[in-house]
């Protein structure tokens, strides 16, 4: 290996280093507005009644019946509201509102969703798609009123209208006093609406209240295929108000949580490939949000525990209504994208270069070509070939660097031979340093090109593991190329790499070794040092097979192509475009018909220290 070579791959750590530092994430402290807390004080339950006691109509008033039918228990209450102690005694019923992209299951039991089925995908395991199911999860408005209640313990009294398309909710505080949940899912829509309606609670709930607590917590279920893959895409993600940016709680963390302190427009749960996003149309107040992962292989098949309790405005009022939306589906790019609230931006795609090199080429380009044809092993080595074609100039002007410098070798044998001394070093790097001026050599010529496909596999390293149009997709051996590909199940984890083995990442890293190989064969050996040419030849493979052995096949498989079409180019040009004796016969004209070139004076001073050095050896 070169010294060019090496001074291409040191640099290209050091920009790696500058490169994630610049992307990672910094959170942004924004101080917009601050919460005013609330001072509760209790109030008389009596009064309260008697204050609510106002001749206003529900939206969706149930008939007279259900109301009157409300009788208090004279024994064993809980609350100092009669209403509310009816309310807390029933049975569990169950109500569905579908359309042609999810089902939602809601319970009387806190008036909320209990299971959400989004139609026309599968888990791995073949089962329907469920989110989330259950009573572990729950959704509850918590609200002082003579004492503090949350309406998730409570059973609502349930009515369906407007031909089943709208799902009614509601728990009375008296005749005329009520908190309802309305629920509207629109048609061929992922989108489920819901209005939180609050009519003639000014009576129960205190005049300095300004905010309510809404408690969302959900179990989501793990629905792909390797724990491992599924958790480092899943996380919280949520959007500030008036700006494009999405953050989040981080990735491939097992637990995390963060105090919101200004307004929030939307709050996503998210898994590799599908969300549940809370959204509040007048904004949330701020709230507290977190998640938790499970342990691997729990008896429930769940993955994550996410959880958020977001501050609903309120105004003292008669009667106000608080729109609130639930988006449930899958986390495509263009399908998020539609909705104009920047949801396609929970998809990690990378930081700026990256996500902009995901955005404008690898998405429009596998999707074009996913038009036309459905089998996806052919489309990535098409993406492969397309992207290859990109970079092409930028290889040959890096093969070419490297050739000249391969060429050069027996005048920089002659060098070596003139300055055999240690204390001679500083001249033989000032005459290597001017052969290479004048033939034209750039020491850094083939490590800018290099540089410039960094991003490009960045970018398909995020985009690949992300890709949901990749899931459950097979490709030869490979039955979901979204997840690791197996062709040996070990009885045993091996550690840092795991319990099976991937035949893509084998042959990737197989071919990472015979490329790194044939490149070591083109270098000039005495420019070959051991320690570097091990790591690039074992080291890097092993690496390599270690980390990609549990993530995506098709990332795998790129890698793979990637390293096969890019020994097919060196082979093309080193036969075709390079005659190795012309090129040096080309250098050595070059550098006889060079100028005397003018000593800088960085030159100047490097052999006047060259110098001073001399005279304290000869003194020593």
């Amino acid at each position: 290996m070169d010294k060019n070579t090496i001074w291409a791959i040191l640099l290209i750590g050091a920009i790696l280093l500058g490169f994630s530092f610049f992307n990672s994430k910094v959170t942004k402290e924004r101080q917009r507005e601050q919460f005013v807390q609330d001072s509760i004080a209790y109030v008389e339950a009596q009064k309260a009644i008697e204050q609510a006691d106002k001749n206003v109509s529900p939206v969706f008033q149930p008939d007279s019946s259900s109301v009157s039918g409300l009788v208090p228990p004279q024994t064993g209450d809980i609350y100092t509201n009669s209403f509310l102690n009816q309310a807390g005694l029933g049975s569990e019923q169950f109500y569905t509102l579908e359309n042609d992209k999810i089902a939602v299951t809601f319970t009387n039991k806190g008036g909320q969703p209990y299971s959400v089925r989004i139609k026309g995908f599968k888990t791995y395991s073949g089962d329907s798609l469920i989110i989330f199911e259950g009573h572990n999860n729950h959704l509850s408005l918590n609200v002082f009123a003579g004492q503090q209640i949350k309406t998730s313990d409570f059973y609502f009294i349930p009515e369906s209208v407007q031909d089943n398309k709208i799902q009614t909710f509601t728990l009375y505080f008296s005749e005329n006093a009520y908190i309802q949940y309305a629920y509207f899912l629109e048609e061929d829509s992922y989108l489920l609406k819901m209005d939180v309606r609050m009519v003639g609670m000014d009576g129960f709930i205190p005049k300095n209240v300004t905010q309510l607590d809404f408690d969302w917590n959900v179990d989501i279920r793990q629905l792909e295929k390797g724990f491992a893959n599924e958790k480092n895409y899943s996380t919280v993600s949520y959007k500030f108000p008036n700006t494009k940016d999405v953050e989040n709680l981080g990735l491939r963390k097992s637990d995390a949580k963060e105090s919101l302190k200004t307004k929030t427009e939307w709050v996503a749960f998210q898994q590799q490939f599908f969300s549940a996003i809370l959204i509040s149309d007048n904004n949330f107040l701020g709230g507290d949000i977190s998640f938790r992962f499970y342990e691997p292989e729990n008896p429930d098949t769940l993955l994550i525990n996410c959880q958020a309790i977001m501050q609903l405005p309120y105004q003292v009022a008669a009667d106000q209504s608080i729109p609130l939306q639930f988006y449930f589906g899958p986390n495509g790019y263009y399908a998020l994208k539609s909705y104009d609230r920047s949801f396609e931006k929970i998809i990690p795609m990378g930081g700026a270069l990256v996500s902009w090199i995901n955005r404008f080429l690898i998405i429009p380009t596998f999707n074009f070509l996913n038009r036309y044809m459905a089998n996806f092993g052919l489309i990535i080595l098409l993406m492969t070939i397309f992207i290859k074609l990109i970079i092409t100039p930028f290889t040959l002007k890096s093969y070419m660097s490297s050739a000249k410098m391969r060429v050069l070798k027996p005048e920089i044998d002659k060098i070596n031979a003139k300055y055999p001394k240690k204390e001679d070093a500083m001249k033989k790097q000032q005459e290597t340093m001017a052969l290479y001026k004048k033939t034209g050599v750039s020491v850094m010529g083939g490590c800018w090109p290099m540089l410039l496909q960094m991003p490009i596999l960045f970018a398909m390293f995020r985009f690949f593991p992300g890709s949901i149009e990749l899931r459950q997709e097979g490709f030869l051996w490979a039955d979901d190329l979204s997840g690791y590909d197996s062709i040996l199940d070990l009885p045993f984890k091996i550690p840092l790499y795991g319990d099976h083995v991937s035949l893509f990442a084998l042959l990737m890293a197989l071919s990472m070794f015979f490329y790194s190989k044939m490149n070591m064969k083109q270098q000039a050996s005495s420019q070959q040092m051991p320690g570097m040419q091990s790591m690039m030849l074992y080291v890097m493979p092993i690496m390599m097979l270690a980390v990609c052995n549990n993530l995506s096949a098709a990332l795998s498989y790129y890698y793979l192509l990637s390293n096969l079409i890019t020994m097919l180019q060196t082979f093309i040009i080193q036969k075709f475009f390079v005659n190795e004796e012309k090129l040096y016969k080309q250098l050595k004209e070059k550098a006889e018909k060079a100028p005397v070139v003018k000593k800088s004076k960085f030159q100047q001073r490097l052999e006047e220290m060259q110098r001073a050095q001399q005279q304290q050896s000869r003194r020593r």
